[in-house]
């Protein structure tokens, strides 16, 4: 069983408060069983020994609380978190294989990530208004949390990025975002809000129920035709603080569906043709007998 650093605090506490129960329980007993004893030395003891059981409970008791309060931020700032244990090193092996679709873009492509995907250095991420009040957790978030870079890939492989990239040819269909996380809290309210050069396409909030650590990941879903070239930003917030920003750049025309062509309608007459008359032949007199 995998045991991590919040479980552990948990299971001290639990541990230090029973024992702060049977200790009560059996002073308690002791202190009954004296009064039934009828030697003066031993029912003495009896009692001294039960009153120095409910102060070791309620030492027990003390313990408890402090491990509680201070114990787990304690142990992170000696233990520090190590989000990037889950990178794949399949990232340097083949970078040239990304960009097989570019067919017709410049070699220069590659370059340009290292300096235009920067944005978070010059704004802010902020939450909004009409977001925050869609809040339903009560969770404190936790001070040491932390998230590993995010990574976007067209698939995944055992809940793992098949070759990140950070620029994308259309068409696209859909994307994965994964990462790594630590110190998270069940039931401190979580939001992810999705831009494409500053406009918000969509969000997700809601409480967080992972667990304290392992590794995520969300899909990037849209219509075909709705990839429209240019920069897409992913931003995490924990409560209303936000925790990590990662960009990835659309560039080509999306793909378009062709309409297909209504069938024409084939106009049907609804006259019906009158026959035309046939004059009969005019009347031939008989020849009237002559005289």
């Amino acid at each position: 069983m995998k045991l991590d650093i919040h479980g552990a605090v948990v299971m001290a506490v639990i541990i230090a408060s029973l024992g702060a129960v049977l200790s009560v329980w059996r002073a308690v007993r002791g202190l009954r069983k004296s009064r039934n004893v009828g030697y003066y030395r031993i029912r003495t003891r009896l009692v001294s020994n039960g009153w120095w059981t409910i102060v070791f409970a309620l030492g027990l008791l003390i313990l408890a609380v402090l491990i509680g309060i201070f114990a787990e931020p304690a142990a992170y700032k000696y233990f520090p978190p190590s989000p990037t244990i889950t990178s794949t090193p399949t990232i340097s092996l083949t970078p040239t294989i990304t960009l097989t679709p570019t067919i017709t873009l410049t070699p220069t492509i590659t370059l340009t990530p290292a300096e235009s995907y920067t944005p978070t250095i010059t704004t802010t991420p902020f939450l909004p208004d009409a977001i925050e009040v869609q809040f339903s957790g009560t969770v404190t978030p936790n001070a040491t949390m932390v998230f590993s870079p995010l990574q976007f890939s067209r698939s995944l492989a055992n809940y793992q990025a098949v070759n990140p990239q950070t620029v994308f040819q259309n068409p696209i269909d859909k994307l994965y975002v994964t990462y790594t996380y630590d110190g998270l809290v069940n039931g401190v309210q979580w939001t992810l809000l999705w831009y494409r050069d500053g406009v918000l396409l969509k969000y997700d909030t809601s409480p967080w129920g992972g667990g304290t650590g392992g590794s995520g990941r969300y899909e990037l879903d849209l219509p075909g035709g709705e990839w429209l070239a240019g920069t897409y930003q992913v931003v995490f917030f924990v409560g209303t603080d936000w925790k990590r920003v990662g960009e990835f750049r659309v560039t080509g025309d999306p793909a378009t569906t062709t309409p297909s062509p209504s069938p024409s309608l084939t106009p049907t007459s609804t006259n019906t043709l009158i026959p035309s008359i046939t004059l009969r032949p005019s009347e031939t007199r008989w020849p009237t007998a002559t005289k």
